[in-house]
């Protein structure tokens, strides 16, 4: 086969693709001019489209404004008869003509500008005369007249339900109960997932639950005691959800993991030092803690001995600041509780004294906001939480009241409630997710009523709503934003979950559509079964049927069951067997079990058988009766008996 020549080549080039060539390629595209597209040229093309759109558009506006026009004029000319008011009718018609030349010009003017535009052309407010038609050729929509009015309306209705929003948000249409233990329920802590909850109480017990892996028992997964003997006060999940900081009645904080495992204990301090100041730790009971909101590892703490120290966990030995609250006379004063903004930037803390004192973070000197008296004296303020805005912020009161303070007019309180018995110096309260509630709990004494969670409203903080909870009191509330479900600890030692299946999320929802387990049955009494196919039929074993039967036929073997021995039926005593054998050992038991002396007291039961064991001697003398030495050293208690038991030398001596 001859291969074409270089002209045969060009030749087929110029002409087309080469369909052998194209074959041989494998795909008949080949060889063919790619298309190209000119985007310039479709842009302009996609502007003169928009733009002679909007010449027709105006075009017919302009028609159907002009036949108005014409009607109009002919409705008055029908309506004013011909008299001499016609040189007003035509200087009108003159000063209308010239109307409509003018407006003419300048559509026309305009109709010229609206050639460069590209788009839909202006809405009616924007020409000289409204026209209230809405053309249905007009590129883009156009509002209604009354649009601002409906808008506005609209605005209304939705301000209205967003006024009965607040308390229906509430979920607490369902609930479940964790039984902590016997005491009180001091503590509560939600990681930021929300997926465990960890509890703490008066039983210096912390116990863990994870919503995951739960089931309808509502069982935890794990409970230890990190602070010994100290009850606990405060647990917090840190702001990663992998540390929990653990506040007890002690006075070394202490930061655990995930799994209950130590990650650090903060040092104690020297209680010998005048200015607290100079230690490096805590010399006293604790009252609380915080973890910082934004820093990873910090944590604080304030405690009994007028302070309030900032830690980080990577720095044990030494406390990271130290806060000490003062009175205005500059004397010492205890704060009750602390807590960290919601940036982090400012350190509040409720004093014994009735006071509130608010520090810049990294200034420790002088507190930025300080009021006197929020509180009364002497009440210990159990807590202070900042609103999600930052803006506000609320104090639970031992004086019974709940108060709000707007932190920029720090001068006075925004609005107080009152009523609200507490007898434990950690019932805190809280905010709702939208900010839009304040939520608390009150105290009880046992057997006289009980324990509530109140919902006050921010605006106006009026009483909205309340759940009654237990029998006991209302100490700790945590309503968790991402889930939206309502966490309570009470004084009997229950932890309580408040959920809706609408408007919550995970959670309480995971664990309770799980069936409970049931308890596996022992099978340590089941005796493996031995397959003998080649086996006589007389030494074969019988198939087991069910295993279950199996068991409940092993159970009536007292072999196989290894079951007790009853108790006695007749006679005994102290755990002896009331039959006896035909040994000594076991005649003599039963003499012993027989016997129901009073061993009241053990001398005179000894001594009350000393002339009978002496007269008649039964145990020990019969045994040496032969071989009994002469008792030479024995006590004579008369002269007559002397006599008698005087030697014969002596007698013959005489």
């Amino acid at each position: 086969m001859e291969r074409p020549g270089p002209s045969e080549v060009t030749g087929s080039d110029a002409s087309g693709p080469d369909p052998q060539l194209a074959v041989t390629m494998g795909f008949t595209g080949f060889g063919k001019k790619a298309r190209t597209f000119d985007l310039e040229a479709m842009f302009e093309q996609t502007r003169r489209t928009a733009v002679e759109r909007s010449r027709k558009t105006l075009e017919a506006r302009e028609k159907e404004e002009e036949m108005n026009r014409e009607k109009e004029l002919r409705r008055q000319n029908e309506d004013i008869e011909p008299t001499s008011s016609g040189s007003y009718i035509v200087r009108d018609g003159s000063k209308s003509s010239s109307r409509d030349t003018s407006s003419s010009e300048s559509e026309e003017s305009s109709g010229s500008s609206d050639d460069e535009l590209i788009g839909p052309p202006l809405p009616l407010k924007m020409t000289e005369e409204p026209s209230n038609h809405i053309e249905e050729d007009i590129l883009g929509p156009l509002p209604p007249p009354l649009y601002e009015e409906v808008e506005e309306e609209d605005d209304d209705d939705g301000d209205s339900e967003e006024e009965e929003n607040p308390v229906q948000k509430i979920p607490d249409s369902h609930e479940i109960t964790l039984k902590h233990g016997t005491k009180t329920v001091s503590a509560l802590g939600l990681d930021p997932s929300g997926a465990r909850l960890v509890t703490g109480g008066y039983d210096y017990d912390v116990k863990f639950w994870d919503f995951a892996g739960m089931d309808a028992s509502f069982k935890a997964f794990r409970s230890l005691q990190p602070c010994e003997c100290h009850q606990i006060k405060s647990l917090q999940y840190s702001n990663t959800g992998d540390m929990i900081l653990v506040v007890s009645g002690s006075s070394q904080a202490k930061v655990i993991d995930r799994d209950g495992f130590e990650v650090m204990e903060c040092i104690k301090g020297d209680q010998y030092i005048v200015d607290m100041a100079n230690t490096k730790g805590h010399t006293a009971m604790l009252h609380t803690g915080s973890w910082h909101p934004k820093i990873k590892g910090e944590f604080m703490t304030c405690s009994n001995d007028a302070t309030v120290r900032t830690w980080e966990v990577e720095n044990p030995r030494k406390q990271r600041s130290v806060f000490k609250p003062r009175t205005m006379q500059g004397k010492k004063v205890i704060p009750t509780t602390c807590t960290y903004s919601r940036d982090g930037n400012l350190i509040a803390a409720a004093c014994q004294n009735g006071s509130i004192q608010i520090w810049d973070r990294n200034l420790t000197v002088h507190p930025k906001f300080h009021y006197k008296q929020a509180h009364d004296p002497g009440t210990d303020t159990s807590c202070v939480t900042f609103s999600y805005d930052g803006n506000v912020l609320a104090s639970r009161g031992g004086d019974d009241t709940l108060k709000l303070w707007d932190i920029r007019q720090f001068n006075k309180p925004l609005f107080s409630a009152s009523g609200l018995p507490t007898m434990f110096p950690m019932t805190d309260c809280c905010f709702s997710p939208d900010d839009k509630l304040v939520v608390t709990g009150t105290s009880v004494q046992r057997g006289r009523g009980s324990g509530k969670l109140v919902f006050f409203e921010r605006r106006t903080f009026q009483r909205v709503y309340e759940i009654d909870i237990t029998d006991a009191s209302v100490v700790r509330c945590l309503w968790h934003p991402k889930l939206n479900q309502i966490m309570v600890g009470t004084g009997n030692g229950l932890a309580k979950v408040y959920y809706d299946p609408n408007k919550s999320q995970r959670g309480a929802k995971l664990c309770v559509v799980k069936t409970q387990r049931k308890a596996k049955q022992a099978e340590t009494l089941t005796q493996d079964y031995i397959i003998t196919p080649h086996a006589l039929p007389m030494f074969r074993e019988p198939r087991q049927r069910s295993t279950r039967k199996q068991l409940e036929k092993d159970r009536l073997d007292p072999l196989k069951s290894h079951k007790p021995e009853p108790p006695v039926a007749g006679p005994g005593r102290g755990g002896r067997v009331g039959t006896h054998g035909g040994t000594l050992s076991s005649y003599i038991v039963k003499n012993i079990a027989l016997d129901k002396t009073d061993d009241s007291n053990p001398r005179e039961a000894i001594l009350r058988h000393a002339k009978a064991a002496e007269d008649n001697p039964y145990w020990v003398s019969p045994a040496y009766s032969k071989t009994q030495p002469k008792t030479m050293f024995a006590q004579v208690e008369s002269d007559d008996e002397e006599a008698k038991n005087e030697p014969e030398w002596k007698k013959r001596k005489i």
